[in-house]
C-alpha cells in the first residue's frame, strides 16, 4: 500500500513538473525610442515647472486668481504629449524676447488643459 502510494504521488509530481514552465521570466531590449521618450516627457516637464517657479509667472498666476501649487498639479496631472506641446510653445519665445508672452502662453496652456474636460 505505502508503495503504491509512493508510486502514484511520484508519477503525479513528474507529469506536473512537465506540465509547468522552466522559465516564466523573460529578458527583452528596449529601444532607444522609449528610452528617449521616457527622458524628454521629464526634461519637457521641468521646462515647464521651472516656468512656473519664476515669481513673474508666480506673480501674474495671482493676479489671475489661480494658485502657483494648483498650476504645477495640474502641469503634474498633463500627459506627456500635453506636456511636451507646451514645452515646445514655451521654447519657441525667442530669448531675450517678451517674457509676457511666454507667461501668457504658461497660463494659457494649463487653463486650456485642465479645464477642456
Amino acid at each position: 500500500m505505502v508503495s503504491a502510494l509512493k508510486n502514484i504521488t511520484c508519477r503525479f509530481l513528474a507529469i506536473a513538473l512537465m506540465m509547468l514552465p522552466f522559465q516564466t521570466g523573460q529578458a527583452k531590449m528596449i529601444g532607444m525610442d522609449q528610452v528617449n521618450s521616457a527622458a524628454a516627457a521629464q526634461v519637457d516637464r521641468n521646462v515647464v515647472l521651472s516656468h512656473l517657479s519664476r515669481s513673474q509667472v508666480v506673480n501674474e498666476l495671482q493676479t489671475l486668481g489661480v494658485d502657483a501649487q494648483a498650476a504645477k498639479d495640474r502641469v503634474a496631472a498633463m500627459t506627456d504629449d500635453e506636456v511636451s506641446a507646451l514645452a515646445g510653445k514655451i521654447n519657441a519665445v525667442p530669448a531675450g524676447g517678451d517674457g509676457l508672452i511666454a507667461l501668457i502662453l504658461v497660463v494659457f496652456f494649463i487653463w486650456y488643459f485642465a479645464f477642456r474636460r
